[in-house]
């Protein structure tokens, strides 16, 4: 028997997707082990996956770019949590290989030290990016800006251009630091951030094209498995049925990002302007207190609940464009409404726009009104949703990303730089 170790940054949009995977590898009879954020090790374990808390210094460390002022404001602050959070991820990374004795890794995309410590480990490992993978690419805009893709020489120059401005921001913000971490641990420098993921012998890109762009140059370590979703319960399906039972149609999901940003205007103005339109409208808020929205009759306003039972029933999703809640709407066919408030929200709302699958909205640009308008047309481009539905079914989620590993269980384990 084999055993895979998994870790993951402390974010419940990060952890889910990886529980699938880690669950089909134990079908296949392979162990698992896990470390993640605490509050959700419970989850993990009922999973019978052999679960943990990562460091308290890794979860203590804030992702605070909600309190930038601007998007480079908000992007440095969350490059910065990056770094510091890596200085503690990589001895607790090592402490847990030598505590479980794993066979291979998987590790977080955003867990920069943790990809450190694995990669100084000697053992086949592999990063998984519940979100865009922010790679060069000669058929894809500089990652960052939510840049329409442009064809022929104009787009590539202006790809060219851009990326000459804005990758060398986040190079600074990260490289020195994570070389400094590097030389620690007898590894190779690095140049460009885009380096860290050509490091891992397998990147698992937790999405598809069809919904990401379609692009003749992705690296040979990068595999597109498609978007794996789960989900715990909140509340039981019993209350969720009953809900439903009480919401006329079209229904309307609203969510709220599960890391804190300033998003929670995007519920406001939803009970505001559905309701009135003669919509119901399911909001969770997450990160932010229910109690601080009031719902006119026919809708509902809950931190959490499961999303599955309500996408079977609606029309449309409005959202602040994680990758989560839009990729499992797409998933199931459901049109979106993405309304970006920062992090990659940009790049995620311009594939939803891209695709035809729903409409992207500004918050600059939230009124009722518009929204009410964005709704309407995203319930057009169900269509669109389909298609993109379509495509993260052929990539084959949990169980390609599984296939994935076992082919890289089987390579040989280069010399350990951490055990000697």
């Amino acid at each position: 028997m084999t055993r895979l170790l998994a870790y993951t940054s402390p974010a419940r949009g990060h952890l889910y997707p990886v529980l699938p995977i880690l669950t089909e590898l134990q079908r296949r009879g392979h162990d698992t082990a896990l470390r993640t954020l605490a509050s959700q090790v419970e989850h993990a374990g009922a999973l019978r996956i052999d679960a943990g808390a990562i460091s308290k210094r890794v979860e203590e460390i804030e992702l605070d770019d909600y309190r930038g002022r601007s998007q480079a404001t908000r992007g440095k602050r969350a490059l910065s949590t990056f770094v510091t959070r890596a200085k503690h991820e990589a001895p607790d990374l090592s402490g847990a290989i030598e505590r479980h004795r794993p066979d291979a890794l998987l590790i977080d995309v955003n867990c920069w030290g943790a990809a450190t410590a694995a990669e100084a480990s000697g053992l086949p490992w592999a990063t998984y990016s519940p979100y865009l993978l922010p790679l060069p690419s000669r058929n894809a805009p500089p990652f960052g800006l939510g840049l329409a893709p442009m064809s022929g020489a104009p787009g590539r120059a202006r790809n060219r251009l851009l990326g000459r401005l804005t990758n060398p921001v986040v190079d600074r913000a990260v490289i020195p630091a994570m070389n400094e971490l590097r030389a620690e641990h007898g590894l190779p420098m690095l140049e460009t951030f885009s380096e860290l993921l050509l490091r891992p012998p397998l990147v698992l890109a937790l999405t598809a094209e069809g919904f990401e762009y379609p692009r003749g140059d992705w690296p040979a370590n990068v595999r597109l498995v498609g978007p794996i979703n789960w989900d715990p319960s909140h509340p039981t399906p019993q209350e969720a049925s009953a809900w439903l039972e009480e919401m006329g149609n079209p229904l309307v999901l609203v969510t709220c990002s599960t890391e804190r940003q300033r998003d929670e205007r995007l519920v406001g103005v939803a009970l505001q302007a559905l309701p009135a339109a003669g919509m119901s409208v399911i909001a969770t808020t997450a990160a932010h207190d229910p109690r601080a929205f009031e719902a006119p009759p026919g809708s509902r306003v809950v931190r959490f609940t499961s999303h599955e039972p309500i996408l079977q029933r609606a029309a449309c999703v409005v959202c602040h464009g994680g990758m989560g809640i839009t990729q499992k709407a797409l998933a199931a066919g459901v049109p979106v409404v993405v309304v970006p408030f920062g992090r990659d929200q940009l790049e995620t709302a311009r594939r939803v726009e891209f695709a035809r699958a729903g409409v992207r909205l500004s918050p600059r640009r939230l009124t009722p009104a518009r929204l009410a308008r964005a709704v309407h047309t995203a319930i057009d481009r169900r269509e669109g949703a389909k298609r993109v539905s379509g495509t993260y079914a052929a990539a084959g989620g949990a169980i390609t990303a599984a296939a994935a590993i076992e082919a890289l269980l089987s390579t040989p384990a280069a010399p350990s730089i951490l055990r000697r």
